[in-house]
């Protein structure tokens, strides 16, 4: 693809004083011949002029003939009339003042002048035809007439407009050689640079727009590496300790007795479950688990997380439903819907101190189902609830990770609720327990909802 004109300039600089020269030099030339239509008629003035000039010439000249075009005609104290030159069949006014006369009879245009000895010399041309090529004819004359002064008004014009060109090229690119620079600190890994910019054009939305990406690019960096650093920490603990079993099995420091594999195994099930939840988290964040969705009827669910909690052996506190029958089902993938629950479930379980109690509710909300699971729990404090689903945050580090848990399973209750359509979030007040929620939506049987 060839390119255009303006693509071969090297700076916007260059192409828009290029564009606002062009735009002048264009307006500038239409404006002319503009100007020029309009005082196409000027030049009748100066012919009289010409014609006057000429008949006085020939008042004070008896010998002289006039030009080639022209009628002479001369009148003498007497009343002799002497006609020379061409013949116009115009007859002009007698002027009987002594005083010189002008105009245009006929289109015919004459002067008059009076001559010394009492009488006078008419001079008589045709005047331009006043048709469409007469007019075209006069403009270019008049155009002509005054083309330097055109010509210095043009290029005095352009003059000004190259200064204001790279007066407002100068503040307009400045942001994208901001962004230029900015982009290339960016390829070291430095997201820190903003573009400043008070611009409400293209270009200001364009440095904004810049200034939220690396603003989220920096988030995002910052992130992958608390994400290494955490994937390290949570892979090393495990490793580490199943590494001390078997070196002190090995000495003979320790035998190999049940309650030593039974260690070992936790620290493996632990790093398999780990590194199973990342797995899952990446998947599931990337789309490339597919949701086997079907209708789900939300009371048996609830129940069956509720026993599977109880089987665990942890009685120290009560879990409550609050789920009505008949509560419509939902279009979900019940295995992830379960996963979302149980995490939820489980998390409060480890929050709340004993003689403490768990609600699981459901209730309908519009085209969706609303799934609250609210805890007696120490509660959270605010601080900490904007970054609850972020991978490995913890509010508590240490509890976190004496009872076995990873940091992963808030982020992947709300992938998977994300990918139903649905939203998730947190409420607490420290001291007081925490509430969370999450909506589904409704199931639709042939047309209607279920």
């Amino acid at each position: 693809m060839a390119m255009r004109p303006l693509e071969k300039l090297p700076t916007i600089r260059a192409k828009l004083g290029s564009v606002i020269v062009l735009a002048v030099a264009v307006t500038l030339l239409i404006s002319y011949l503009i100007i020029g239509w309009v005082l196409r008629n000027s030049p009748k003035d100066t012919e009289a002029i010409r014609l006057l000039s000429l008949a006085s010439q020939l008042a004070n000249d008896p010998e002289a003939t006039g030009p080639s075009g022209a009628m002479v005609v001369r009148r003498s104290p007497d009343g002799t009339v002497d006609v020379s030159g061409a013949n116009l069949q115009a007859e002009p006014p007698v002027a009987e003042d002594g005083i010189p006369h002008w105009g245009v009879i006929n289109r015919i245009s004459y002067a008059t002048v009076p001559t010394p000895d009492g009488g006078s010399v008419t001079v008589l041309r045709p005047s331009p035809s006043r048709g469409a090529v007469g007019r075209i004819s006069a403009t270019l004359g008049f155009l002509q007439s005054v083309w330097w002064q055109f010509l210095l008004a043009g290029a005095f014009a352009a003059m000004i407009a190259l200064a204001m060109a790279r007066w407002i090229a100068r503040g307009m690119t400045q942001p994208l050689r901001d962004m230029a620079a900015a982009a290339r600190r960016m390829e070291t890994g430095d997201y820190s640079t903003r573009v400043v910019t008070d611009s409400l054009d293209e270009v200001g939305q364009l440095a904004n727009a810049f200034n939220r990406m690396s603003a989220e690019l920096e988030i995002l960096e910052r992130s992958r590496r608390a994400l290494v650093a955490n994937v390290s920490h949570e892979l090393k603990t495990p490793i580490a300790a199943i590494r001390a079993h078997l070196e002190n099995l090995l000495d003979g420091v320790e035998q190999p007795d049940r309650e030593t594999l039974q260690v070992m195994l936790t620290q493996s099930e632990r790093l398999g479950r780990l590194v199973e939840q990342l797995l899952d988290l990446s998947k599931l964040q990337s789309g490339e688990v597919p949701l086997r969705r079907e209708e789900v009827s939300l009371a048996p669910l609830v129940a069956r997380v509720v026993s599977e909690i109880a089987v665990r052996g942890d009685s120290r506190v009560t879990i409550e439903r609050d789920v009505a029958e008949d509560l419509p089902s939902v279009d979900a993938d019940e295995e992830r819907v379960h996963q979302v629950l149980y995490n939820l479930v489980d998390n409060a379980v480890r929050a709340t101190p004993a003689d403490g109690h768990i609600t699981i509710a459901a209730h309908r909300h519009d085209g969706s189902v609303e799934i609250a699971v609210a805890d007696t729990g120490v509660g959270i404090a605010p601080e900490h609830l904007p970054r609850l689903f972020e991978r490995f945050y913890r509010v508590d580090e240490a509890r976190s990770r004496e009872d076995g848990g990873t940091g992963i399973g808030l982020a992947i209750a709300r992938s998977v609720v994300e990918a139903h359509g649905g939203t998730i979030h947190a409420e607490s007040e420290p001291g007081r327990g925490s509430v969370f929620t999450f909506d589904l939506p409704v199931a639709v049987i042939d047309g209607g909802e279920a």
